[in-house]
């Protein structure tokens, strides 16, 4: 990140707050950045603000005649290492996609020659708007890097998703696409392949207020996600209930119960690959309807076993060409990660340790299971594990 230059176009909405906060990281990372703020944006940020934090001149108007002699807009779209959008609203998408330049910030974004990423942020309806969606099919058609925005409550009071992801989300997803830009050509061998992963835990109800759980974080299975995106992927998340942001390029899709994340895989096949990363209950019961109290001593639960995603998947006639499980053991790991391999048909097995502090914690030790023996990837984060997991299944798929 040290010495690149950043081009912030700061969008209207609420979320545009969120821009100083992502401003404030570039900068302590080392980079540059200047600020383009639009009119609507500038109704919920000021420009002082933004200048202080980028130290930097902010530009708002495409016919600042001193600016313009100059030719300014050009040289604003060109001179940046990477332009990003944030907030990029509905209405900054569909001018994005329509090719309309009719202020700075658009015709900016039509001038430049270098990459842009996007952060959304709008109304859960806004997003879902077939209008919207194509929009960013098309955008992501033309390489825009164009996140995924976050699911939760909106400032209008509606959940679903249309949030502006994390800045520490999107501040990541810049260092990935300047890593991209910084090496040359980026790395996309995995362009056109589809891969499914799953993360997380799965959450099974006993009455309302209770349910069946683990401790998985879903920290692995999201850099897993997110380093695959990284290689060119067209990666389908199925997530199980966790507060983490998704991962840039990424297509989302969120479960609780073991049943949802399978009626999930299979819809997101065919694939060219899996990575079954979840934490998957083994084992379900009949939720009560009303609250289980206390007063009425232990509850007799039925327990009833949930599918068997990662066997039922190898056994599939859609079966992808690469499938890969993941082993979760307090002893005998490779003993146990060996013969999980054998008894579920599939071709790889991740195998780690959960012992200790892997669950929730940032880092990790993993074993590659295979037909060809074993491969020991030493304690690294978790985001490094996902890196060399991700290059091997590129040149397993090559």
């Amino acid at each position: 990140m040290r010495g690149r230059r950043i081009l912030l176009i700061v969008g209207g909405g609420i979320a545009a707050y969120k821009s100083a906060e992502l401003i404030r990281l570039i900068r302590k990372a080392g980079g540059e950045v200047t600020c383009v703020l639009t009119r609507s944006g500038a109704q919920f940020v000021t420009e002082m603000t933004l200048a202080a934090l980028s130290e930097n001149k902010v530009y708002t108007n495409l016919f600042d005649l001193k600016d313009e002699v100059e030719m300014g807009h050009i040289q604003l779209s060109r001179q940046a290492d990477l332009v990003v959008v944030c907030p990029a609203t509905a209405d900054l998408l569909a001018k994005m996609s329509a090719g309309i330049a009719d202020d700075l910030a658009t015709t900016l974004l039509l001038a430049t020659d270098k990459k842009v990423l996007a952060a959304p942020a709008m109304n859960v309806r806004m997003w879902q708007h077939p209008a919207t969606l194509r929009n960013v099919a098309r955008l992501r058609g033309d390489g825009v890097i164009l996140l995924e925005p976050d699911e939760g409550e909106m400032a209008c009071g509606e959940y679903g998703p249309g949030r502006l992801p994390e800045p520490p989300a999107i501040f990541a997803a810049i260092e990935q696409a300047l890593a991209g830009s910084k090496a040359g050509a980026a790395d996309t061998r995995l362009a056109g392949k589809h891969v499914i992963v799953t993360a997380g835990p799965t959450q099974e109800p006993i009455d309302p207020v209770r349910v069946i759980a683990n401790r998985s974080s879903g920290k692995q299975g999201f850099a897993i996600a997110e380093a695959l995106a990284a290689l060119g992927a067209r990666v389908t998340l199925v997530a199980g209930p966790v507060g983490l942001a998704t991962p840039a390029g990424v297509d989302r899709v969120d479960v609780e119960t073991a049943r949802e994340m399978q009626k999930a895989v299979d819809t997101a096949l065919p694939a060219d690959a899996a990575v079954l990363v979840a934490a998957v209950a083994d084992w379900r019961v009949e939720p009560n309807k009303a609250k289980l109290k206390k007063a009425g001593g232990p509850p007799d639960l039925a327990w009833s076993a949930n599918p068997d995603i990662l066997a039922e998947l190898a056994a599939s006639p859609r079966r992808p060409a690469l499938l890969v499980g993941f082993a979760a053991e307090t002893e005998n790991l490779l003993a146990a990660a060996q013969e999980k391999r054998t008894r579920k048909q599939c071709d790889w097995i991740v195998a780690n340790d959960v012992s200790g502090d892997v669950m929730g914690g940032d880092d990790n030790e993993v074993h590659l299971v295979s037909s060809a023996g074993v491969e020991t990837f030493p304690r690294a984060a978790k985001r490094d594990i996902a890196r060399r997991l991700a290059d091997r299944i590129a040149d397993e798929l090559a």
